[in-house]
């Protein structure tokens, strides 16, 4: 009975809308200021800090203080997975955005977006497609890098390999993508690869949300590395 309440108790932290709220929009990775997510949420500053702080005693966010300031963000990576594992359950969306604004935001995180620390949406998941094309990754029973892959990852994007060992974390991982509904690569591998890709600058942030654009020099590297034809794939 011990396991039953401790997963009553987490998918209670959950089950209300404002947390929920709270918790999706720091899938960007991002910390944010309590009053930052009442603005989001919609709700007042005393609200938000009631729910901020079961989110933290329950271990789904983690805080840090910087003078007056409190940031919070989600705890790790396990814990976007949990959000990210809901979202997929749930599938698609029945409601469908109105207004220009609204279908467009929603059309640019349909086609590339960050998953916490990895990349996401129809861009993450031509990549993977595309490195287990190339051979650097293995999808047979669960995502796996091959020594090609690692061989990839460490020379030709220039990511220390001493960066992808020494965790816990898994180096690959499959994320099931919720508007894709295929998997894209997630775990420390997709990790790193999305900082390389921004470092470089193939890829940009849209605004402060999750979505991102792939650039011109993105295309020609996903043309150049993985054959990916970015146009024809609709990622740009």
């Amino acid at each position: 009975m011990t396991m039953a309440r401790d997963v009553a108790q987490l998918a209670g932290l959950l089950a209300d809308t404002t947390r929920a709220a709270f918790c999706l929009a720091m899938l960007d990775g991002r910390a944010w200021t309590a009053t930052e997510l009442a603005v989001h949420a919609g709700v007042a500053a005393s609200t938000a800090s009631e729910h901020l702080n079961r989110l933290v005693a329950g271990g789904l966010l983690v805080e840090r203080r910087q003078g007056r300031h409190r940031y919070v963000q989600l705890a790790n990576s396990q814990a976007a997975d949990l959000l990210e594992a809901f979202i997929g359950h749930l599938g698609p969306s029945r409601e469908q955005p109105r207004g220009l604004r609204a279908v467009g935001a929603s059309a640019a995180l349909a086609r590339g977006r960050t998953c916490y620390d990895h990349l996401a949406g129809r861009i993450g998941v031509a990549i993977a497609d595309g490195m287990t094309e190339a051979g650097l990754l293995e999808q047979t029973g669960g995502f796996a890098m091959t020594e090609a892959g690692v061989s990839w990852l460490t020379g030709t994007l220039g990511i220390p390999a001493a960066d992808l060992t020494g965790t816990r974390r898994p180096l690959a991982r499959a994320c099931l993508d919720w508007t894709e509904r295929r998997s894209h690569l997630a775990g420390t591998a997709g990790a790193h690869l999305l900082r390389s890709f921004l470092e470089k600058g193939w890829i940009k942030r849209i605004g402060t949300g999750r979505a991102v654009r792939l650039t011109e020099p993105g295309t020609e590297a996903l043309q150049d590395l993985l054959a990916i034809d970015a146009a024809a794939r609709g990622l740009t």
